[in-house]
């Protein structure tokens, strides 16, 4: 199959908010659209009209829903295959299991890149109406082992697609061989401030931290409603001068971050496969994170990161100490970390991407008569 000949019709989230399925979408979209394929997209976020009705309860997810169903009927019938953008409850059942069921009505190839969070919770109490919509599914594709060992266990086989890291946007600053060898330690934490991605722990352990490294700082990128409660934990341990919330960054803003930082922490008390760490990787600093959901399954600890227990604010302040002051140690991860990533660059991803849909094509039309729409 030549890219120039392939018409795919993308179905997810786009910025803004800039968060990580949305970025993928965003970003996938450019990617093939820079090999030459004809990209068209269906937003499941796109923006309430009018805008009073975002403020309407029950109200405004009829407004969303209604012109995505219509979008997503008319523009399917101009494509050759839907790769769907898919996510865990309501966004599951609102806009992905629509999407199945359009695919399958109108005979075209729908592959499921499940990304959400909390898929062992969702498929716990909904395995069985996902599995009865999967079946008009052509391909389930996931971006990591621990996902894949999920939806096996609940009767779904699938198979892996990785995540994809813009190395041209995430990569090491021109000193990186140099960080380290100063008395600074800026450390940057890229997730929402929701309570799942433990920020508490997080400052809690950036207390003990700067009591013994004077110098540190902590920056804290991402928007959420716990902001005024996490600003007022800094204050009450009298660290509020030396913690930055950064509000929401875009995709450039947030590489500048992580050049300019010594340390990522991922503190997640959940988690699937955080693509904040592996832009971390990228960029050339090293990680502590949690070991938590599918975080072992891209990240081996004393190799390419350091993962310590959830919610052990004391865990988390010795491991990003023993980075500080152990060289050896940060120089391994460092390079560790940068020749794991290269498993995520879209060189590495691209032809087993093209194969997919070539083969998704191709089982449609084996298992359900299809031929594939002429132009």
């Amino acid at each position: 199959m030549n890219w120039h000949e392939l018409r795919v019709l993308l179905v997810g989230p786009l910025p803004p908010p800039a968060g990580g399925m949305a970025n993928q979408t965003w970003q996938l979209a450019e990617l093939l659209r820079s090999e030459g394929a004809s990209v068209k997209i269906v937003q499941v976020n796109s923006p309430y009209k009018p805008t009073w009705i975002s403020s309407i309860k029950g109200l405004r997810s009829s407004f969303r829903l209604v012109p995505y169903l219509y979008k997503l009927w008319r523009v399917s019938g101009q494509v050759d295959l839907i790769h769907l953008m898919a996510n865990s409850g309501w966004s599951w059942h609102l806009f992905a299991m629509p999407a199945i069921w359009i695919a399958w009505l109108r005979r075209i190839p729908i592959i499921v890149n499940y990304r959400g969070g909390g898929a062992e919770t969702f498929l716990s109490h909904s395995a069985a109406q996902v599995r009865f919509t999967m079946r008009r599914a052509t391909v389930l594709a996931l971006p990591s082992g621990f996902l894949l060992d999920i939806f096996s266990r609940h009767g779904m086989p699938g198979q892996i697609l990785p995540n994809i890291i813009n190395i041209s946007r995430f990569h090491p600053s021109e000193n990186n061989d140099k960080r380290g060898t100063t008395k600074s330690l800026n450390i940057c934490i890229t997730r929402n401030l929701e309570p799942i991605y433990g920020l508490d722990t997080a400052i809690r352990a950036f207390k003990m931290i700067h009591s013994s490294i004077p110098q540190a700082r902590l920056f804290i990128a991402g928007t959420g409603y716990q902001a005024n409660e996490l600003a007022y934990l800094s204050v009450s341990l009298n660290i509020e001068r030396l913690v930055t919330f950064t509000g929401r960054l875009d995709p450039d803003q947030m590489a500048n971050l992580y050049r300019n930082c010594d340390l990522s922490i991922n503190p997640s008390n959940i988690d699937n496969m955080p693509n904040s760490v592996l832009e971390a990787l990228a960029s050339g600093i090293p990680v502590v994170s949690t070991r938590v959901g599918g975080v072992p399954y891209i990240l081996e600890d004393e190799k390419t990161a350091l993962l310590i227990p959830s919610m052990d604010p004391s865990a988390m302040a010795k491991a990003a100490m023993r980075i500080f002051y152990d060289q050896a140690l940060r120089k391994r991860l460092v390079t560790n970390g940068l020749e794991e990533v290269k498993r995520y660059h879209w060189d590495n991803i691209r032809e087993n991407l093209r194969d997919l849909y070539e083969s998704s094509m191709v089982r449609t039309t084996d298992k359900g008569g299809l031929a594939r729409k002429s132009s």
